[in-house]
């Protein structure tokens, strides 16, 4: 209470000392060539002229200071009105400069924070012409010849019409992911939560994918025999598509004669980790902290010969948030990579290895 005192009340203190003892001593000097001094009157003088001095300085100087101050915050837009009616505006400066440096911090880190989103925002509407112009350009090429007179021979005719089938499937998938990448950022997706058993989900996704695998030899396998099934609570069918998403990407930049090898163990309390493993040609460390956002791709030529929308792993970090949970990877260049992500099971459910690994 002392320091707010003296940092608030000094120059109103300070002033009316100096005024009080200058016409104390002017009257004391009178009085002493003119009159008998009365040193209870003049004490009382003192007292009341730095009484009135205080207040009446205090006071201007406090309208003073703040119809400036205001006008600075409202110039520059560091603080609302509202900021500065609600409380005294103080009379020391050091406290005046720490407040608008605050401020000033605080917009400059707003500043920062546009200017990454800018940088992102360009970045991503980039990703998304190219994208959809690769197709776009594909299906009009097709269509364009067709009108030009091919369309009169049939073998022709089917075939860029197949051709073009395929470039709008591409578009449809791609807009379908970027709708649910904006309803998982926004909550409009609407989670059904279930119980299930996760070992079946998953066997039935190697299922799914058995014969894309093949293409490749690459193995899809469980990292060992489980025995018994093990319920997690969660939205199946999103669940799915996080398997299923993981499980094409350790497909598509793994190496032939692999393996794709899915572990799930406990973590801690009612929470399970499932891990997705593969020997593939793994990613450089520069490339992980941005694996997840929408149309990053580490191989920018090979990745698109693969197909896909580029946005298997974004949907896969929103699907995994949107249940409070999280996901995780790390990988060795030239040696493989591991996605794992976190379920919350339904209850103590005992994870039994038997024998090794099944396909």
């Amino acid at each position: 209470m002392a320091d707010f005192f003296k940092k608030s009340y000094r120059f109103a203190l300070m002033t009316s000392l100096y005024i009080t003892l200058l016409l104390t001593l002017v009257l004391g000097v009178f009085l002493y060539f003119r009159l008998e001094i009365d040193y209870i009157a003049l004490l009382t003088f003192a007292f009341s002229c730095f009484c009135i001095s205080f207040f009446v300085i205090q006071y201007r100087a406090e309208r003073f200071i703040y119809r400036r101050v205001k006008a600075i915050y409202d110039e520059v837009e560091l603080l609302d009105v509202d900021d500065i009616e609600g409380t005294p505006v103080t009379t020391n400066m050091d406290t005046l400069k720490k407040q608008v440096e605050k401020f000033a911090k605080s917009r400059k880190s707003e500043i920062e924070t546009l200017t990454i989103r800018e940088a992102y925002r360009k970045e991503f509407l980039g990703n998304v012409s190219h994208e959809l112009k690769t197709p776009l350009f594909t299906v009009q090429g097709y269509i364009l010849t067709l009108l030009d007179g091919a369309m009169n021979n049939k073998e022709i005719l089917e075939k860029y019409l197949s051709r073009a089938s395929k470039g709008v499937e591409r578009l449809i998938y791609i807009i379908k992911d970027l709708d649910m990448i904006t309803k998982l950022e926004t909550g409009d997706l609407h989670l059904n939560y279930v119980n299930f058993d996760i070992v079946e989900l998953i066997q039935s996704v190697f299922d799914l994918f058995e014969m894309k695998a093949a293409k490749k030899n690459i193995l899809l396998a469980f990292d060992r025999r489980y025995t018994q099934p093990i319920m997690v609570h969660a939205d199946k069918e999103r669940i799915q598509q996080v398997v299923s998403n993981l499980i094409v990407n350790s497909i598509k930049y793994g190496k032939e004669d692999g393996t794709t090898e899915v572990g799930i163990e406990d973590l801690i309390r009612n929470k399970l980790i499932v891990r997705v493993t593969d020997n593939g040609e793994g990613i450089a460390q520069r490339h992980i902290p941005r694996l997840f956002e929408r149309f990053y791709r580490v191989d920018k030529s090979g990745s698109r010969k693969e197909g896909g929308s580029g946005l298997g792993l974004a949907i896969v970090k929103h699907i995994i948030e949107a249940h409070h949970e999280r996901i995780y990877v790390e990988s060795d260049y030239h040696v493989g990579s591991e996605f794992s992500f976190t379920l919350e099971k339904v209850k103590k459910f005992p994870i039994v290895n038997v024998g090794t690994k099944t396909a």
